[in-house]
């Protein structure tokens, strides 16, 4: 890869602006009823009218963050406001929990049965408050945090299927988010929750979830952080853990730790080298750590957020560490994300691939994928050329 750092900063930066901006301003915006359509085919036609909160939810954070951090364009706070007012409206069940779907309406279509439609509100209208000056969004974004604070230990409460007491597992998932929301939600929490919290997280997610012996994250462990020998405690999700990693550099950078920093890099660096497909390229999406058949049967596909993730960990890694190693996997990285992902003729970018690359559903967003992984990578990684290349 020949691109200097500032030719990367520019190529991300145009992609974000020129291409995945316009795609979902032009495509995800229902005007009839307020909120985002997320279920758009290749060319953005509108296949699906639910809408899931927690994709709601990150397209606004995401066009909030576009004003708060690239400029105060009018038109992307009123796309962020198109779809605070209607979670504001319709997100909500009585004891505000949020919801996890709804008609095109906004007339709820499933329980709020995890705290991840409460993580992305919290995320949302913090960053939307931020944006909009507005009190109301403050209120909503600090009850969904103390709504997640509160479950973080139950994060399905009564709508786990899990039998209480036989098998307890906890979730990376978990402590992971919340160390990225609490950053997000910095502004409006005192510094000694703020403290409290990222301390918490930071412990549980190093300690508990990364295997002292492998260097990898596990996606799920014992109450205690010990490895359970079962599906569930086998599993790793590479994407989970690289992403997790670049939360901790953020936080380690912040605070200061290098110690943090240096770990979540060489977490990273041995994910890749584990999770890495060295037939086909890309990084597979489940994988057993002992090498058993996963009980995920997409296992081997090449997903976008994994990839794109990867792509700001490395980056961010390289520019705070200087480790070769974040450089040269960065290149392959991108070489295989920008050439596989990226529609070069209808813009935005494909989220799933098969193992050997090929196009395995030509749909830019549905019920998992939105506004949210591509353009969010494109801001992180345009900044962090940005960073290296003023070095």
């Amino acid at each position: 890869m020949t691109q200097n750092f500032l030719e990367l900063s520019q190529l991300y930066r145009d992609t974000l602006l020129n291409n995945i901006i316009p795609f979902w301003m032009q495509h995800s915006i229902d005007h009839a009823n307020g909120g985002y359509f997320t279920c758009l085919d290749r060319q953005g036609q509108v296949y699906d009218t639910d809408k899931f909160i927690w994709l709601q939810n990150r397209q606004v954070w995401m066009f909030s963050t576009f004003y708060n951090q690239i400029e105060k364009n009018p038109k992307w706070l009123q796309v962020a406001k198109h779809g605070a007012d209607f979670l504001a409206q319709h997100g909500r069940d009585a004891n505000g929990d949020w919801y996890f779907s709804l008609d095109r309406t906004g007339q709820p279509l499933i329980q709020p049965y995890n705290i991840f439609s409460d993580c992305f509100a919290a995320m949302a209208f913090s960053q939307y408050a931020a944006a909009s000056g507005q009190e109301s969004a403050k209120e909503i974004a600090l009850h969904a945090y103390q709504n997640v604070l509160r479950r973080q230990d139950n994060p399905k409460g009564k709508y786990t299927k899990a039998y209480p007491g036989t098998r307890p597992l906890k979730s990376l998932a978990v402590p992971m988010i919340l160390a990225n929301l609490t950053l997000e939600m910095s502004w409006l929490l005192s510094p000694a929750e703020l403290d409290r919290v990222l301390t918490a997280t930071v412990k549980e997610v190093m300690q508990d979830f990364r295997d002292p012996e492998q260097g990898y994250m596990r996606e799920a462990v014992g109450l205690q952080g010990q490895r359970v020998d079962c599906y569930e405690g086998r599993l790793l999700n590479p994407g989970h853990g690289i992403e997790a990693m670049w939360f901790m550099m953020d936080i380690a950078q912040r605070q200061g730790n290098r110690e943090l920093l240096l770990q979540a890099v060489e977490v990273v660096i041995k994910t890749l080298e584990f999770a890495w497909d060295k037939e086909y390229g890309g990084i597979y999406y489940f994988m057993d750590d002992g090498g058993h058949p996963p009980q995920q049967l997409e296992w081997d596909q090449k997903l976008w957020w994994v990839h794109v993730e990867t792509l700001v960990a490395l980056a961010m890694g390289y520019r705070l560490t200087g480790d070769q190693r974040c450089w040269e996997w960065y290149q392959r990285i991108h070489e295989y994300t920008w050439s596989h992902f990226a529609d070069s003729e209808q813009g935005e970018w494909f989220g799933y691939l098969n193992r050997r690359g090929e196009v395995l559903l030509n749909l830019k967003g549905g019920k998992w994928k939105g506004c949210f992984h591509v353009p969010r990578a494109m801001l992180l990684c345009w900044r962090e050329f940005e960073k290296l290349s003023a070095l």
